[in-house]
């Protein structure tokens, strides 16, 4: 196991195969799912084959409790086409929400990136009805940006208002710490 990353709370490491169970767990609560395919249950093997494989790549780091190491989520600075730009993600199991994990292992993220890793810009989207993301996001300090709107493969409640983009770049992270 390599950890990458470690909070007061959280500990961030290497996604591995031994992950599995967690990921189906994960996304087969329709709850979880509800902004990202409108609760749509994942075979075991979709989730090996799509979802973990995705998961081990580049970016993507389990969280666990530093305490208990019980299994939260996982979070992302996933690499975009641009250099230096990057694309934060977060999955947590509902046991986990209101905690205030999603808020501190993004913060985390965010500093290592902009401190260590030569990110200059982050961005994060999410669905204009998910509050609780948008919520965590402001939090982290990255600001809106746009509504902007897509054809997605299936119609979830709520997407007729479209999604939306924040963002976050090195200079506002700076100047966010003075």
């Amino acid at each position: 196991m390599s950890v990458f990353l470690e909070t007061p709370r959280l500990r961030l490491r290497t996604v591995t195969e031994d992950d599995l169970d967690e990921v189906v767990a994960l996304d087969n609560d329709p709850e979880v799912m509800r902004y990202l395919n409108g609760g749509r249950p994942a075979s075991r093997d979709e989730v090996r084959t799509e979802a973990l494989r995705r998961l081990m790549g580049r970016g993507f780091w389990a969280a666990e409790t530093r305490g208990t190491g019980e299994w939260l989520g996982w979070f992302s600075l996933e690499p975009l086409a641009r250099e230096g730009e990057v694309e934060l993600g977060y999955r947590l199991r509902r046991a986990a929400w209101g905690l205030g994990y999603a808020t501190e292992g993004a913060r985390a993220l965010l500093d290592k990136g902009f401190a260590e890793l030569g990110v200059r810009r982050v961005s994060a989207q999410t669905m204009t009805v998910n509050a609780g993301s948008r919520r965590v996001l402001e939090k982290c300090g990255l600001r809106y940006v746009r509504t902007f709107f897509e054809e997605w493969p299936d119609v979830i409640e709520g997407s007729e208002q479209g999604d939306v983009e924040y963002a976050l770049t090195r200079e506002d992270w700076l100047a966010d710490r003075a």
